[in-house]
């Protein structure tokens, strides 16, 4: 059991008969009435996205889960293979269970979320960023740096992300895996 003051981003509660993971969450103390935590939660199984308000204080039920380093090996019909990177055993994921799947590659290290009672694999993990190659973008204006102005480009996992004008096709760049936005180049 924990209460709302032990929220923090990770953390997977039992909330509905279902698993949930929070991925924001906000205390509010208003000026009139009690306190409260809004939060987001994304449910593991369908990956859907529930706002949810509990009182502050309020007892919550965590799930015991745990992270075990995997490498991504190849997608199919049945959907993601990853392999334990100390066991060479192999896990088969469902597209659903694996968010940001189009920013990985063959070969990626990641996290696989298992349920420690059940040893159930709930969900994967990228890092917070991966280094991706640029395929295709347009080429960009020299001396158009004036504003921060953004272009389309395809990386080679063949995912679409915005990308400063000095981008060019063959470039390396380091990807933010939550929001697809662009970080820096890489030497």
């Amino acid at each position: 059991m924990a209460t709302t003051a032990d929220f923090r981003n990770g953390l997977v509660l039992e909330y509905n008969n279902d698993l949930y993971v929070i991925t924001e969450f906000q205390h509010v103390k208003p000026g009139k009435g009690p306190a409260f935590v809004r939060t987001k939660l994304r449910n593991i199984k369908t990956g859907k996205v529930l706002d949810n308000t509990f009182n502050a204080g309020v007892k919550v039920t965590t799930a015991r889960v745990e992270q075990r380093p995997h490498q991504f090996l190849y997608k199919d019909e049945y959907g993601y293979t990853f392999m334990d990177n100390s066991t060479f055993e192999q896990v088969s994921l469902p597209e659903a269970m694996v968010p940001f799947a189009d920013l990985m590659k063959e070969g990626q290290e990641c996290t696989i979320l298992f349920h420690a009672e059940t040893e159930q694999p709930l969900t994967a993990e990228l890092p917070t960023t991966v280094e991706l190659i640029v395929t295709y973008t347009e080429p960009g204006l020299r001396g158009d740096t004036a504003t921060n102005t953004l272009k389309p480009a395809t990386v080679e996992t063949g995912a679409r992300i915005q990308v400063p004008l000095f981008i060019d096709t063959d470039t390396k760049i380091r990807v933010k895996t939550s929001d697809y936005s662009y970080v820096e180049r890489v030497k």
